[in-house]
Order: C-alpha cells, then structure tokens, then sequence
C-alpha cells in the first residue's frame, strides 16, 4: 500500500487572495493568465499557512462517535477504541471503494443539501447526452448566475470539454446553467430553450438518480444553489453523492479533468475574437495529498463546507465524501483523515500459514514450500498426497477492522494416478461472512494407483477391516492456520 502523506491545512484567507471580482463585484472563481505560476503560488502559501496555523484548533472540532458506522456495524457495537476510528469534523461522511462496498459511514444515508457537488450530476447527464463535437452557447442568463463562476460572457462560444473544465474546476454556476441549456434543447429535440432546456435537463438529472438507485437524492437546478430564487427541497445525502461521483469517474474525460490542477481553455466571444485563460481547480488535495484525483467541493450556508474526493494509488478508486464540515481547511483535511483511516487499516493477508513444509518441483527446480494439507487417495487405504497452495506465497489485502480470516476445504477424491501439480483441493477464506476468495491446493508429489494385484490385496484388507471397523481409506488432513489479524492500532 502507498505511503500516506498529510494533507496541508490552509486557511481560506490565503486561497481567496487568488480569486477574481467582476464589475458587479460578484465572485467570480479562480482564473489566471499564468495558471502554473499561480498553482505554486498557492502551494506555497498552503506550506505557509501550515506553519503559521494555530494547534489544536482543527482537534477541537474533530470526533469520533459511538455511532459511526464501520463495515456496517456501530464503533460501539464493534467495540473500537478511539484510536481506529476516523476523527473529522463533518456531520455526514462516507468511504466507499470501487465496487461501492462501505468501509465507514456517519449519517450518510439522512438528506443535506450539497451545494455545487449537484454539478457531479450535472457532468455526468452531460458527458452521456453530448458528443466531443458538442458546442456550448452562454445565454444572459447563463452569463449572470452569480457566486461561483468560470468567467462566461453572453455569446461566448466554447467546446463541451471547456465547459466541462468551467463546471468541475473554478465550480462555474454559469457554466452549469450553459450545459444545461445546451443539453437540455438537445434532449427535447430542438423544441426547448433557455430556461425551459435547463428544465429538461434537471428533469432528467432527477431520472438518472432513480435509474442508479439513488436513495434520498432531489434536484432542482443544475448548480446547486440553495437559497433566495433557488430556495426548494434539492437535496441529497452522502451514499448518493459516493455513488454519483463513482459512476462519474467511469468516464475518462471526467477523470482527466477532475484531476487536473489546472487548466487551459479557449473561448470564442459574441465579437468573434477569442480569448485563452487557465483555470485553477478548487481542489485542494490535487498535488498536495497521495494520489488525489478530483472530483468536486462545494459551499451554500445551507450545505455547509462540503467536499467528494477520490485517491487512486495504484489500484482501484477509494471516494470519500464529507458534508457540512465547519470550514474550508477542514472539508479536505476530513477527506484526507477518511483516506488515511482507509490505508492505514488495508494490510496484506497472506493465505499460507503452516508450522510444516515439503519439497516440491516446479520448473525444474526442487523448493521449499508450506504444507498447507495432506488429501486422502481413495485407491489406498493408508497413502496421503502433500499438497499446498496453488501460489503459495500468495497474500490478499483486508481490512483488518472487519475481523479474522476463516477457511474451508474441499479436497478431490483422488482415484487414479496423481502427479506434482495437479490440483487436488481447494480452500475458500473468509473474512466475518465476506466471501475473499477461492484458491487450489495442488499436489507437491506424484503417487500411483494401485496397480491390479495391489488393488487385489486392498480389497481383501478392506474387507476384513469392514469387521472391525477400521478406516477404509486414510482420513484427509488441513494443516494449514488462519492466524488472527494484525490490528495494529488497538489501544486508547
């Protein structure tokens, strides 16, 4: 598993110095001529803030609570201890892997707005209702959404990548409400405008969350604002969110840009001269934590201070999801805590374990290995065949805080001729009632069948072994152990 390296804690003062005010005054997202100068700027005045902050604050607000859900059972029914928990700020969170197994959850079932986040959904009904040809036009009222914005201009022009880019990373609002009327009148077959499209997009933002399932999830725009014109019942809840973002992530083109610092993006204006900047993600994570890649923050006074990330070290997606964190350090620094929690708790299991081993050959070469069983052969009534696993040196990954490992045999019936290699078993590890996986115990010797007079003398030695009860055939033996996992943080 991959080091895990600690987030930087900025304060928001710092990170407010680079953003932009149109004529209005209206905050219009981070945008820089100098993109790349301007994302080292940032970090580091994100190194500066570290040194400067002050202790202890961040602890203060942080908690671990008795019903906080681990793998789908309670810290306080599981008995943990303070120290294998995750501690954070937010009032709802969530872990979830690639195949949307939960590892730890606090409220993440019970309904919060979410703010920009809504903008997940928005890509995501985008990406599977355009093309790469697809072009956006900036109406007025795209233009003049207000709070988060990407910089559009009535009339502007620009590629569905470059709106993609003004939605996911300066959290442009304009640019929401620009995909949706473009995608909107597309998915109405030319027959909607303006504010109608934008409705036929939400409508069907809302059809995609029952499609996937989603359990608690109302949409009522395509950005996510929540107060005055844009007051209503949008809401969500942090599961839905980890799903959202999970069904995102399959499309490369999110991924790109959702994991990108900063980026590059040309805009057409209503005059027909055209105008390249750069735009500078609201991630924070993104260059600052291991294998942080996206996906999307968000902020309403309702929501709170909200954050969906994604890591990838190496392997499959982790999401992690914290809603309603009590500032904008510590949305990240609570994403960060649910990864590091994760990774620190991933630990490699290996499946052979045994006080014994035997030789075997195998490519030509004659080694030492653990003997994991011993499988009865059904032609003798005394002879056992050596046997370990397929790889014996093979290890799985577990999450220790979900308990021990147990196992399950299944031996063959060995009848004819047996010879190194062949698979003579099988054994299924689980972990509590999670199914890990199935491996064959192959055979680490040859041993032939009776031959004909040896099959005569057998019978006649089972027969008379039938009077007095004796085994008719040797009795099959595991050997191999399932010690208990290493929880390497079980204390105070």
């Amino acid at each position: 598993m991959g080091k895990t390296t600690p987030v930087h804690k900025p304060s928001r003062p710092l990170c407010l110095l680079l953003r932009t005010r149109n004529k209005q005054g209206v905050d219009t997202g981070v945008r820089a001529r100098h993109g790349h100068q301007v994302r080292k700027f940032l970090t580091l005045l994100l190194c500066a803030s570290l040194i400067l902050g002050v202790p202890g604050t961040r602890e203060a607000f942080a908690d671990v609570r008795k019903a906080d859900i681990v793998l789908g059972t309670s810290v306080d029914s599981r008995g943990l201890s303070l120290a294998q928990c995750p501690s954070i700020e937010a009032q709802y969170a969530i872990v979830m892997d690639s195949e949307g197994k939960v590892y730890f959850d606090r409220n993440a079932y019970a309904p919060i707005q979410i703010a920009s986040i809504t903008k997940i959904m928005t890509a995501l009904v985008a990406l599977e209702n355009s093309t790469s040809e697809t072009v956006v036009v900036v109406s007025e009222r795209a233009a003049s959404i207000g709070e988060s914005s990407a910089s559009l201009q009535e009339g502007d022009v620009l590629s569905f990548d470059a709106a993609l880019k003004g939605l996911m990373l300066s959290s442009g609002n304009d640019a929401a409400v620009a995909i949706a009327e473009c995608v909107g009148e597309r998915l109405s077959g030319g027959t909607a405008k303006g504010l109608a499209a934008e409705k036929v997009f939400v409508e069907r933002m809302n059809a995609k969350a029952a499609e996937m399932g989603l359990t608690d999830t109302v949409f009522r725009n395509p950005h996510g604002l929540d107060d005055g014109e844009y007051e209503g019942d949008q809401h969500s809840c942090a599961s839905d969110v980890a799903l959202m973002a999970r069904a995102a992530m399959q499309y490369e083109s999110f991924r790109t840009v959702v994991g990108t610092a900063v980026a590059s993006i040309t805009v057409t204006h209503a005059d027909n001269s055209q105008e390249a900047f750069e735009l500078i993600s609201t991630d924070w994570l993104l260059g600052q934590y291991e294998g942080a890649c996206g996906i999307k923050t968000g902020f309403t006074d309702a929501a709170g201070y909200c954050f969906a990330g994604a890591v990838n070290r190496g392997g499959d997606y982790l999401y992690a999801v914290a809603l309603k964190s009590t500032d904008e350090e510590s949305r990240f620094a609570d994403t960060a805590t649910l990864f590091d929690w994760y990774y620190a708790h991933q630990v490699d299991y290996a499946l052979a374990h045994s006080d014994h081993t035997t030789t075997r050959e195998y490519q030509g070469q004659v080694e030492n290995v653990p003997l994991v069983a011993e499988v009865a052969h059904t032609g003798w009534i005394d002879k056992r065949v050596k046997a370990t696993l397929a790889d014996p040196a093979q290890e799985i990954a577990i999450f220790d805080l979900n308990g021990n490992i147990n196992q399950t045999i299944q031996y063959k019936e060995l009848t004819g001729d047996i010879r190194t290699g062949d698979v003579v078993g099988s054994i299924t590890f689980k972990q509590r009632n999670d199914l890990l996986l199935t491996v064959d115990i192959v055979a680490c010797e040859d041993l032939r069948a009776p031959d004909f007079f040896q099959g005569i003398g057998i019978w006649w030695d089972r027969f008379f072994r039938g009077f007095s009860g004796q085994p008719q055939v040797a009795e099959s033996v595991l050997i191999n152990q399932t010690p208990l996992v290493d929880d390497r943080t079980r204390g105070n």
